[in-house]
């Protein structure tokens, strides 16, 4: 019987790892891999490495630390998750079964990813799926962003306060009509395609050079572009709580500030609950408060 079980091995269940283990408590995390998202990296051509502020370092030194202390990791996969009286036992892929006093899910999500020709090509070569993290480093240069949905609309402005030149690409009418819509809409240096698809990513060895678009009526243009964002939502990994924890529409984990969910004992951390950023630096804040809120709620139990 462990103290703490840590489910995903990203940037918020390996803070959460080195929290649990600097308070001492039993704790195994249990993952496939370790660094989740955040060991991949978008090329972005002109921009020295020097110039990107964000938590690769930080989380590559847990990860190097829980690479270290072997016996508090276990790489597998978990694929069931349920109540055993006051306790929670995980079952993982090879049938091993884990028990735990509490739980910290850092599962995280994924993207929906682009679906047209030369979009996975350019994976991260021009072609990204988080806007927030990169936008800032567009000054100057022409995007497109493909999207209609809040979180679209949102990128979408930030970029336009930076770009030369935005195409907003909207698949559907979405959240045109919010303010933040509008006032897309209303920018000079945004170029708004409603109704208009995604046909091919194109470019050269190195990187994406055009996002080619097709308009209901057959009409095709290649727009010439620095990158293409992709927002089209994101797909959390909820599946081991479905049923028995709140999840919100989208069926992000509904939490606390404090990153408690709806069953005592249950802490979630990072992009699999509904107050995600999708950045590191808050994967890692997050991790390291569902630590100390589960190191609160042990400390309580009888």
């Amino acid at each position: 019987m462990h103290d703490l079980l840590i489910i995903g091995g990203g940037p918020a269940g390996l803070t959460a790892a080195i929290y649990a283990i600097r308070k001492r408590l039993d704790c195994l995390l249990v993952s496939p891999d370790l660094g989740g998202k955040a060991n991949r990296h978008m090329v972005i051509e002109g921009a020295e490495m020097h110039q990107v502020i964000d938590g690769a370092e930080v989380v590559r030194r847990f990860r190097t630390e829980i690479e270290y202390l072997d016996f508090v990791r276990l790489m597998e996969r978990v694929v069931r998750l349920e109540r055993a009286g006051p306790n929670f036992r995980a079952t993982t892929e090879s049938g091993r079964q884990i028990e735990a006093r509490s739980v910290i899910l850092a599962t995280g999500a994924d993207a929906v990813m682009l679906d047209a020709p030369g979009a996975e090509d350019y994976f991260l070569k021009g072609v990204a799926y988080s806007t927030v993290s990169y936008a800032p480093l567009f000054i100057g240069k022409t995007a497109a962003l493909v999207g209609a949905g809040a979180m679209a609309l949102r990128g979408a402005a930030e970029l336009a306060q930076v770009a030369d030149h935005l195409y907003l690409i909207a698949p559907t009418h979405g959240e045109l009509d919010s303010p933040i819509g509008r006032r897309l809409q209303a920018a000079e240096n945004v170029t708004l395609l409603e109704n208009w698809q995604p046909a091919a990513v194109e470019g050269d060895d190195d990187h994406a050079r055009r996002l080619v678009v097709r308009s209901p009526n057959g009409e095709t243009r290649a727009l010439e572009i620095a990158a293409v964002f992709v927002e089209l939502g994101l797909k959390p990994h909820t599946e081991l709580v479905q049923g028995w924890v709140d999840l919100n529409s989208q069926r992000h984990i509904v939490v606390g500030c404090d990153t408690r969910t709806s069953v005592p004992g249950l802490f979630a951390a990072g992009d699999v609950t509904h107050l995600a950023g999708e950045q590191v630096l808050i994967a890692i804040g997050e991790g390291a408060k569902a630590a100390l809120a589960a190191y609160e709620y042990l400390l309580r139990l009888d």
